[in-house]
């Protein structure tokens, strides 16, 4: 039952999610699945894709301070 209960903005009270009638609150599930599929059919449909390769080699370090600053 806890995970069942949230708010309802509409009526600005807790309720039954179910009871209430609400299944998907923020419908995150179908949104997710029409950006994945937009991304898909763009990646689908593109001649190029750049990316980045990956280097073995190690990131520079750190650049040393600066002499008669202070």
């Amino acid at each position: 039952m806890i995970g069942l209960i949230g708010y309802n903005a509409k009526t600005d009270e807790y309720v039954n999610m179910l009871e209430a009638g609400i299944i998907d609150p923020t419908k995150v599930t179908r949104v997710a699945l029409e950006n994945a599929a937009s991304v898909s059919g763009m990646l689908l449909t593109t001649e190029c894709v750049i990316t980045e390769v990956e280097s073995t080699e190690p990131a520079m370090p750190m650049g040393g301070g600066m002499p008669g600053m202070m």
